[in-house]
């Protein structure tokens, strides 16, 4: 029987993700597997918390690592944070406002929406003319729009809720390391994110962290959490307690290796320093922009509201964008990805996140473009 293991090489990473992984978390993760309770494993888990606790910048106690990629992390945050009836505004620029959207209404919320084009930001002063009219419970919005390349300004957003008793989602998950993401300072009540994106880690793993006001709202609920696997009511007994496994309460089989590559991503990371992190992919970002201006291909998003790490660009009339696409991955071992929604068929998304951010994997892609266009 053949090993289909056996025949996979290497690519480079270059699409919305997931992104290239460092040997040394492909290392880490191969590392001899504990027991979730394990004291060895427990200081990981400890040392995890407080690395992600620098890289969203808070001092959030409730800061760790779901168990599943990032839509895992959004659903923790609203099967948590929503019961039946509470009124949501979901900001909306892309697909993933809308999967947000999709499941604050399969939990019964009043969702009410604030709809822009795809591949222009937020407009915080249409958000004001909403929030000055109306109270919601909870405001979410996605930070860094993964399906058109834009960055949305949730610090100006989170300005707006000073004051008020609403709670202030935020989706991380292509933004976390990669650009400035601050919890603390900025007030964001809910953020989640994910580890195959700027964080070079398999994908498997959602960073999450709730404020002191989430938990409250979480603990004043009237009803159960309606999903017993996100149930952090639960999880927070595993992660939350000091050191030392009989201390711990079991609530799901944790993964383990996948943990341990997230504990080597963020190490990675900080051992890197979060502003040169954030200063590279902005560097390699503008020679990515400098080579394909000169091949004529411009970008969907105005360079005010562009994410470095991701790219969205605008495809030229006539050509068969998914042929090309195909070619890279299979003759040049790079993969991109297309448009999604309306924008199917009509941008490339190329990314630059985390360790994929390197000036020889632009070089590549740039000599294999000028193959197909």
């Amino acid at each position: 029987m053949t090993n289909r293991l056996n025949e996979i090489k290497n690519v480079t990473l270059m699409g919305p993700g997931p992104s290239t992984v460092p040997k040394e978390i492909y290392e880490a993760i191969a590392k001899p597997t504990l027991g979730h309770m394990d004291p060895r494993f427990i200081e990981i888990m400890d040392l995890i918390k407080t690395y992600l606790q620098k890289i969203f910048n808070t001092e959030n106690k409730c800061t760790i690592p779901m168990s599943g990629t990032g839509s895992a992390g959004m659903e923790t945050c609203f099967v948590n944070l929503i019961e039946k009836g509470d009124k949501v505004l979901v900001l909306i620029n892309g697909v993933f406002g809308t999967r947000m959207e999709d499941v604050a209404k399969r939990l019964g919320a009043d969702v009410d929406t604030l709809e822009f084009d795809w591949g222009t930001s937020v407009v915080v002063e249409d958000v004001k003319k909403k929030l000055d009219s109306n109270h919601y419970n909870m405001i979410a919005v996605v930070h860094a729009e993964t399906s058109t390349g834009v960055l949305n300004p949730v610090e100006k957003i989170a300005e707006l809720l000073k004051g008020k008793n609403s709670l202030l989602l935020v989706d991380a998950v292509t933004s976390l390391g990669g650009v400035e993401v601050n919890v603390d300072a900025w007030g964001i009540d809910a953020i989640y994110s994910g580890t195959q994106k700027c964080l070079s880690c398999p994908p498997g793993i959602s960073p999450i962290s709730f404020s002191d006001r989430a938990l409250q709202k979480l603990k004043h609920r009237k009803t159960k959490v309606p999903n017993w696997y996100l149930d952090l009511s639960m999880i927070i007994q595993y992660w939350e307690n000091s050191a030392g496994g009989s201390t711990r309460s079991y609530h799901h089989t944790a993964p383990i290796n996948m943990l341990y590559a997230t504990y080597q991503a963020l190490r990675l990371i900080l051992d890197e320093g979060l502003d040169n992190v954030y200063k590279r992919h902005l560097e390699m970002h503008k020679i990515l922009a400098k080579e394909l201006d000169a091949l004529g291909l411009s970008f969907l998003v105005d360079e005010g509201c562009r994410l470095p790490q991701l790219n969205a660009m605008k495809l030229p009339e006539g050509i068969d964008e998914a042929k090309i696409r195909t070619k890279l991955l299979v003759e040049d071992g790079i993969e991109i990805g297309g448009g999604l929604g309306p924008l199917a068929g009509k941008v490339w998304r190329i990314g630059l996140m985390g360790h994929t951010a390197r000036e020889e994997n632009i070089k590549n892609l740039i000599v294999a473009l000028k193959k197909y266009l």
